[in-house]
This record gives C-alpha cells, structure tokens and sequence, in this order.
C-alpha cells in the first residue's frame, strides 16, 4: 500500500518529535493541505515557499528546525529532479563569477539600511558574535571585534584592510582602540553610503569594489563573513589574491560560516530569496585553497555563538516589525523571520559551523600563541 504524503510526512517528522498540528511549540500547524504534497515534490524550497504563503505555522520555528536538521530527515527525503538539476549546473556554471559580482550586494545587502539598523543592533555587525563573557548582542560584537583584533595583533600605525567591510563598524572599532589605518570594501552601494558616514573623521576608507580588484600592501588582512560569497570555483584566486595584497611577515584573518561536509550546492530557497550567490566552504575545500599561498597558525570554531546571535537578531527583527511593516510587507516579514530563524536551527543542530582561521604567508618564527 503507497502512503500518502501526510502519512510520510507524519512519520518522517516523528522522527524528530514533532507532530502534525501538535500541542508543542516545535510542532507544525497546516493550514492547507496542498503543503504535504509542495514540499515532497520541491524540498527545502516547498518548505520555505508554503510558510511564505501562508500554508503552515510554528509558534518555534527555531526548535523546529533544530530538531528537523539534528535527526537529518534532510537527508531521509530522496534529492527531487530540481535539485539535481541545481546540482549538475553549479558544477558547470560559476555562480559567483566577476560579471555577478554585485548581485549579492543589490538583492541583499541593499534592501535597507533600515532594515539592518533595526536588526543589528549599535555595532551593526552583521556576522556572528563571540560569547564567552558577553550577556547581550553588542557585547557580543564588541567582543569579537577586540577578540579580531587581538588575534592579528594590531599596533599603531598598521595598515589594514577589510574585505567585505560591512557598514565599516570593525575598522571604526579597530582605527579607535587601535589607531590603526584601515581600507574597507564592499559590493553594496547602502553599506558604503552609510559606512562612509559612521566611519566619518577616522583614518578609514570605503570602496565600492569587488575583491578581484583589489591593489596595494598591508599589515593585515581581515575578511569577516564575506567569504560565503566568494563561491568554491574562485577560492584559490581569492587565496592568491589575499597574499599579493599581504605583506610577507603580515597575518590574514579569515571569519566565515562553514559547512563539515564538502557540498557543491547551496540551499535552493536561501539561494531564491536571501544569498543569490555563495558557497558554504568545507576542511577539505579550503585546504586546497590554502596551501600553497598560506601556512595555517589557528583554526577556532565558535559556531554554537551563532545560535544566540541569531536570536538576538530576530528579537530585535521582532520588536522593529511594526516600523518596518509599511515598508516591506507581510510576505517579507515571514520570510525573514524564517530565514533568521531556520538558521538558528541549523547552527544549534551544528550543522553549520563557525570557523576563525589566522594564517601567515611563511609561518611565524616561534610560532603563533592561541587568542581566546
């Protein structure tokens, strides 16, 4: 006897713990039953679409997804045809190639300013906090700064650059406490705008440029959640490029999510509707990339630590919606809170991770001592 798509998914979900119009915040409410059926056919993209449109709820979608992702009913379900098809394309085509390079920054980092004020906080730090000590979401970003920082052991008078600068806010923090000279880029026109005037008086510049275009010698290099974008076909150019812009007894600091297993495809609906270009890398993809260019003095994972800066933001998401919601809609607002919170998901089940890597171009004479 074939099942039906809600008796496999009932059982697949059960796996987990959750239930189908369950009592517990982790369990799904379905509003219309065409859900069962969008999502078998189209994956984590049927998923994501349906709560767009209204289809299910989850007063937890966090803990949804924690349990979801923890118990890997992802990798229960057989790959659909689409995906597949995704599959064999990235393996053909480079998706963060230079001609798409602003892409990321026009249908992301670009929605508004506003919207990201709301969202991240006095730091503006889009990228996960450092938690050890902190008790609140700037405390985070203010640690990770510092803990950055320390890790490239700034003095004054260094010059720094920041690949994928953000609204400028590390190299303020950096060019204050450590009165260094910082060069910053960025492929999003918003960021720039408002990183010039955060960054206004300090020792700080902000270009509007790609990485490939980068020219110059520097102390340090830092690159902090940018990397995600650089795509698997160009991270030995990436790697090139950093050590051509590094001086030879410089360090190179690089922040970035990642993912414990080597895999050619990102997420289809993150892909659709929140990173259009990217790549999670892996140990094995970044090895390769690395070792001709770099020797590697510390390898830190705090991945846990974006668990909580997740939350953090959509709290802040949560409390700002009703002086966002004229402005971008309720369709937008659940797609926001899905991805924020489907993303807390997946770093609680450590199925993503968070790497801080230092490397050095010729390995450090007496070697480099761990920053914690």
């Amino acid at each position: 006897m074939i099942k039906r798509p809600r008796a496999v998914a009932q059982e697949l979900l059960g796996l987990a713990g959750v239930k189908i119009n369950g009592k517990k915040p982790w369990d799904i409410q379905v509003h219309d039953s065409r859900f069962f059926v969008r999502v078998f056919r189209s994956g984590s993209l049927g998923l994501g679409e349906s709560y767009m449109d209204g289809w299910w709820d989850c007063s937890r979608l966090d803990e949804f997804f924690y349990r979801v992702l923890r118990y890997r009913l992802d990798e229960k379900v057989k790959m659909n045809w689409p995906l597949l098809w995704r599959a064999a394309l990235a393996k053909v085509f480079n998706n963060e190639a230079e001609s798409r390079a602003f892409v990321i920054g026009e249908r992301h980092y670009d929605k508004g300013n506003d919207l990201f004020e709301a969202m991240l906080g006095k730091t503006m730090a889009y990228s996960c906090g450092y938690w050890l000590k902190a008790r609140n979401l700037d405390q985070a970003q203010q640690a990770k700064f510092d803990l950055i920082c320390r890790k490239l052991g700034l003095k004054p008078g260094m010059t720094i650059l920041d690949i994928g600068s953000g609204w400028g806010t590390f190299m303020k923090y950096a060019a204050q406490k450590y009165k260094v000279k910082t060069v910053g880029i960025t492929v999003s026109k918003e960021q720039a705008e408002l990183g010039k005037k955060l960054c206004r008086g300090l020792p700080i510049q902000i270009k509007l440029t790609d990485w490939r275009g980068l020219e110059g010698k520097f102390d340090r290099v830092v690159s902090v959640g940018m990397f995600e974008h650089v795509g698997h076909k160009n991270y030995r150019a990436f790697f090139q490029k950093v050590s051509r812009c590094l001086k030879d007894d410089g360090l190179f600091l690089l922040h970035t999510i990642a993912n414990h297993k080597s895999k050619g495809v990102t997420d289809p609906w993150t892909a659709k509707y929140i990173f259009p270009t990217g790549h999670l890398p892996s140990i094995k993809l970044l090895g390769a990339a690395i070792e001709k260019f770099f020797v590697v003095e510390d390898w830190h994972n705090f991945g846990s630590d974006y668990d909580k800066t997740l939350v953090a933001w959509h709290q802040n998401f949560e409390r700002s919606w009703p002086k966002l919601e004229k402005k971008y809609g309720q369709r937008f607002y659940r797609m926001w809170r899905y991805y924020l919170l489907s993303c807390a998901g997946l770093f609680r089940a450590r199925r993503a991770q968070l790497w801080q890597i230092v490397l050095s171009k010729h390995g450090l004479l007496g070697g480099w001592r761990p920053v914690r």
